[in-house]
């Protein structure tokens, strides 16, 4: 028999989620893949391979294959997503309807790239594509049937995605290329640069959410490289070297919302205050973040419910909605 499905997919810089109709969230992985550099084959995927990125074992070359929230390797992409999808679909499906989220600030190239890559390989998918914020928004609890509207700031990975939408679109909107690894490079350049020491991406990332930008005199124990003998070394790493790293990221994104506020049309002021600004996304959950963003803005701040799924839920809920008057697509 020849299936026909609906999938909806957050293809991120850092995780890949998948929907699939009738059957909720079937898949969350690290956007990660391990190829064996002696034949070229796959040697692992998601989860499996991200273990492997900061360890480098011999003959694995592990990739992570969107950089900034879009492809910066092709074929390593249509690899990991073809991989992940072979997981979850059904075997024999004839025909796909996919929705995928994208940057608002994504070229029309890039557009194209991320559409291509679902149209790569057999079974095919008819794609559509669907601005990120528009997703999140849905994804944050926002009801933006009937013209309502909201604020919202997502920063995942790759790209931090602050916007005003209002029925299903976009009305004011800025993409930043910074967001989550940016951060957790400042982090890894601030502890060399301070205190003489090499940490992996993991080891950044534990500390940006141990004390994000809660500052203080407490202290983490890490374990790196010691920069100038190069072996392992154990070192207690102080607050506020993580809080004075995360402040350049942080700082551009608390401006561009007060940028985007700044001009948001008087008629979706009052949704926007009412609602408040909803952050999701992975660094939703920095400690310190939503009060910071809202003292910069003046206006009410809050962590949406279930943040890092944020916007493949609304993914899913516009999947639902496709084809209805008033809720647009991006085609092909």
């Amino acid at each position: 028999m020849r299936l026909r499905g609906r999938v909806a997919i957050d293809l991120g810089t850092v995780s890949t989620l998948i929907w699939v109709e009738g059957r909720g969230l079937v898949l969350e992985e690290p956007s990660a893949i391990a190829i064996d550099s002696r034949n070229g084959r796959v040697a692992a995927l998601g989860g499996k391979a991200d273990v492997l990125a900061d360890k480098e074992p011999q003959g694995i070359n592990v990739v992570h294959p969107l950089c900034d929230g879009v492809v910066a390797d092709m074929e390593a992409t249509v690899e990991m997503l073809y991989g992940f999808l072979r997981r979850v679909m059904p075997r024999g499906m004839l025909h796909s309807r996919a929705l995928m989220s994208v940057p608002a600030g994504a070229t029309w190239v890039e557009r194209r790239s991320l559409a291509a890559v679902l149209g790569a390989r057999r079974p095919r998918y008819d794609v559509t594509l669907v601005d990120e914020p528009v997703a999140a928004a849905a994804g944050a609890g926002f009801d933006l049937s009937a013209g309502r509207g909201g604020f919202v700031v997502d920063i995942g990975g790759g790209t931090s995605e602050i916007a005003a939408v209002a029925g299903w679109r976009v009305v004011r909107a800025k993409s930043l290329r910074m967001a989550g690894n940016a951060m957790d490079e400042a982090i890894m350049a601030a502890a060399r640069a301070e205190l003489g020491m090499i940490l992996s991406p993991r080891a950044a990332r534990q500390l940006k959410t141990t004390f994000g930008l809660n500052g203080g005199t407490e202290t983490a124990e890490t374990v790196g490289i010691d920069a100038a003998r190069r072996t392992p070394r154990v070192e207690q790493v102080p607050a506020s070297l993580v809080v004075n790293a995360l402040k350049p990221t942080v700082t551009a994104i608390a401006r561009t919302v007060q940028e985007i506020l700044s001009d948001v049309p008087s008629g979706l002021a009052e949704d926007v205050v009412r609602g408040k600004i909803r952050l999701s996304g992975g660094c939703a959950l920095l400690p310190g973040l939503a009060s910071e963003i809202e003292e910069a803005a003046g206006v009410g701040a809050v962590v949406a419910e279930d943040p890092l799924r944020c916007v493949v839920r609304g993914t899913a809920m516009l999947l639902k909605h496709d084809g209805e008057d008033g809720v647009p697509g991006i085609r092909r």
